[in-house]
């Protein structure tokens, strides 16, 4: 796992739901079971503040972090790709992005391919890409600051359902990520129904849970989320993301426990306030 992406685990599932910022001295703590040590999160945290990620205060001589705008949507965004299901019945339309950006912005055309792969769309071709979801709004709020290029958004339809099919084999590698599912299942699914048996605690649960979330966290990157009607015979993705919610909520209570007393050993003004704790999406 990489280190930002455990920090950003630790302030999605624990820190945002206690007050939404946390001291250095503690952060520390909470990444040391992951065999971290201070010297490098003070780095990470110096860099993604920088990036625009973070913010920072000092409360005496004690840095403390929360994240900005920009990284509060990047979880909320992430937490709602994780946790979706396709509609159903599926409507039959195509979300449509076609858009032209000139060679010397290649900048801000890799910016905008990133915000499509994230929103689930897919190649159609080299300028436009679609996905089986309405996803107008997140795209247009994306691009709304970019001045080099344009952008169409549109809802279509295609001939019917062989072509919609033979579009969603063409725009996603599914055989690949199918494997990719059943890779998953295949490492996760004993663990989960061992924790059923005996759950981790304290460190332990956190690390866990943290890798559990981590490793599945990659499909919303590659899985557009498509509708039962376009997805090839004997698909994992809906076993492996009902395994995910149950992994996701067994280890939750062990998990905020180490969290809180990490928090009341370090001294943190919120220790001893019960951590609200998320849904299930």
């Amino acid at each position: 796992m990489k280190l930002r992406s455990i920090v950003f685990d630790l302030f999605g599932e624990y820190i945002r739901y206690d007050g939404g910022e946390i001291g250095l001295r503690a952060l520390v703590e909470l990444l040391a079971p992951f065999g971290i040590g201070e010297d490098v999160v003070r780095v990470l945290m110096a860099r993604l503040r920088r990036e625009g990620w973070f913010e920072s205060s000092r409360v005496g001589r004690q840095s403390r972090y929360q994240l900005t705008g920009e990284g509060w949507r990047l979880l909320d965004t992430g937490r709602e790709r994780i946790f979706e299901r396709p509609a159903e019945p599926w409507p039959g339309q195509w979300c449509l992005a076609i858009y032209s950006v000139p060679e010397s912005a290649r900048a801000t055309r890799d910016r905008l391919r990133k915000t499509l792969t994230w929103l689930g769309f897919g190649p159609l071709a080299a300028s436009a890409w679609v996905s089986p979801h309405d996803r107008r709004a997140q795209v247009a709020e994306a691009w709304k600051d970019e001045s080099d290029g344009r952008l169409q958004l549109l809802v279509a339809r295609s001939g019917g359902l062989e072509e919609d099919r033979e579009m969603a084999a063409r725009c996603w590698d599914l055989g690949g990520l199918n494997e990719a599912y059943a890779e998953f299942l295949a490492t996760w699914e004993p663990k989960v129904k061992a924790w059923h048996r005996r759950r981790p605690e304290g460190a332990d649960a956190l690390v866990e849970r943290t890798r559990f979330i981590h490793e599945y966290r990659m499909f919303p990157f590659k899985d557009p989320g498509l509708p039962a009607e376009l997805l090839p015979r004997s698909w994992r993705g809906r076993q492996a993301h009902d395994l995910f919610v149950a992994g996701f909520s067994l280890l939750r209570a062990p998990a905020v426990a180490h969290y809180q007393q990490v928090l009341a050993a370090t001294g943190e003004a919120a220790a001893g306030r019960p951590a609200a704790t998320p849904g299930n999406g």
